[in-house]
C-alpha cells in the first residue's frame, strides 16, 4: 500500500484549488449556487488528489448530489451499471458512494479488494424490507419456483435467490428464465410493472421503496396541469398507477437515454430528487421540472465522509465468506445470462 501523509490538510478556497476545480464548477454551475462553491471545492480537489495517491476509485450512483456525481466520481450510473463497473476496476479501493446494498454488491464482485462505504447508516428501506428468513419460506410456499431479487437487496438475501435483477434488465431476466411461474422481490411496484410486460405469472412480495411510493397518479396530474407540455418520465418502482399516466418508464439509465435521444423541451423525471441535477448539468439547453422526494439513506453520503473514508479507509465492507460465494452466484448469472437448469 502507498504510504499517505494523513496530517491535517488545508480545506481553504485557495486561488489554487479555484483554478484546479474550475473545470468542475463549469459542469455543475447551473445546479450548484456560486456561493456554495468554496465550501465544496476544496473538499473535491483533497479527495481527487487522495484517490491517485491510493490507487482509489469511487463509484457513484445517480441518485448522488451533483457535487458528488460530477465531480469526485469515476465511475457512474444505476445498479447495473454500476454492477458491472465494480468487475472491471484495477483499483485497490473502492469507495462506494451509494447505499450499503451497492458497497456490497461490489464487494461480492471483487473480494480481494478494499471496498469503502463512507456513511454505514446510509441503508435502504426496500432492501431492509425483506431477510433470508423471508426468501426461505417463500420457497417453501412455492417449491420449484425461481427467485429473482432485485438488486437492492443484502447479501444474506442475494444468497437465497436464484438470479438478480435490477429495474433496468429486470424483463428481460425474467423472460429470459424460460419459466411459468417466478418470485420477485422485494419490490412489490417493479414485480407488478414488470408482470405487465413478461410472460411468466409472477409473483410479488410487499416491499416499497420509500421514495417511489410516495408519487400517486394525483401528482402526475398537477405537474401536467401546471407545466404544461412536459413530458414525464417514472421509475418502475413507482406504483402501476403512477406509471400508466407517465410517458414512459425506465430505470434511470432509461431515463437518461430517453432525455439523450428525445431531448424533450420539458421533463420531469418521477425519481429521487439528486437526479434530475445530474442530468440537467448535462442538459443545461432542457427544462427540469424537479419533484423534490429525497432518499434521505442516499443523502448520507457526503463529500466529507467520502475523504473521511479515504483517509481513514474506514468503514469496510465484509462479507460472511459463507454467504458471500452463494450471493456472488445470484449477482453473476445476472451479468453472464442464466437459465434454471444450468450451473
Amino acid at each position: 500500500m502507498n504510504v499517505v501523509n494523513t496530517a491535517q490538510p488545508d480545506l481553504r478556497f485557495t486561488s489554487e484549488v479555484q483554478s484546479k476545480t474550475a473545470h468542475f464548477y463549469e459542469k455543475v454551475k447551473n445546479v450548484i449556487p456560486e456561493v456554495e462553491w468554496p465550501v465544496f471545492a476544496p473538499l473535491i480537489d483533497r479527495i481527487n488528489t487522495l484517490k491517485k495517491q491510493k490507487n482509489a476509485v469511487i463509484l457513484g450512483h445517480n441518485y448522488m448530489t451533483p457535487e458528488i456525481f460530477h465531480c469526485v466520481a469515476d465511475m457512474t450510473g444505476d445498479s447495473l451499471a454500476l454492477a458491472r463497473s465494480a468487475t472491471k476496476t484495477t483499483a485497490d479501493i473502492i469507495v462506494m458512494a451509494g447505499v450499503h446494498f451497492m458497497a456490497e454488491t461490489a464487494k461480492l464482485l471483487n473480494p480481494s479488494k478494499k471496498v469503502l462505504i463512507p456513511n454505514i447508516q446510509a441503508g435502504c428501506s426496500l432492501a431492509e424490507s425483506v431477510t433470508a428468513t423471508d426468501v426461505r419460506a417463500l420457497k417453501a410456499q412455492y417449491p420449484g419456483v425461481p427467485v429473482v431479487t432485485y438488486v437492492n437487496t443484502s447479501a444474506d438475501v442475494k444468497a437465497e435467490s436464484d438470479i438478480c435483477c435490477t429495474s433496468g434488465n429486470a424483463v428481460e431476466i425474467v423472460n429470459g428464465l424460460g419459466v411459468s411461474r417466478v418470485i420477485m422481490l422485494p419490490d412489490e411496484f417493479l414485480a407488478l410493472n414488470t408482470a405487465k410486460l413478461v410472460k411468466p405469472e409472477v409473483i410479488t412480495y410487499k416491499g416499497r421503496c420509500i421514495v417511489h411510493e410516495q408519487y400517486t397518479p394525483s401528482d402526475i396530474l398537477n405537474m401536467r396541469e401546471t407545466n404544461p407540455g412536459v413530458v414525464v418520465l417514472a421509475h418502475p418502482e413507482c406504483s402501476p398507477e403512477v406509471v400508466a399516466v407517465s410517458d414512459y418508464s425506465g430505470s434511470t439509465a432509461g431515463m437518461i437515454d430517453y432525455v439523450a435521444k428525445h431531448r424533450p423541451a420539458k421533463v420531469v423525471l418521477v425519481t429521487e430528487c439528486s437526479m434530475s441535477d445530474n442530468v440537467a448539468a448535462d442538459f443545461p439547453d432542457l427544462e427540469f421540472v424537479k419533484p423534490c422526494n429525497l432518499c434521505p439513506f442516499m443523502k448520507k453520503i457526503e463529500l466529507s465522509n467520502i475523504l473521511a473514508a479515504l483517509e481513514t479507509e474506514q468503514t469496510e465492507v465484509h462479507i460472511d465468506p459463507a454467504i458471500a460465494g452463494r450471493a456472488r452466484i445470484s449477482v453473476e448469472r445476472m451479468l453472464n445470462g442464466w437459465r434454471p437448469g444450468q450451473p
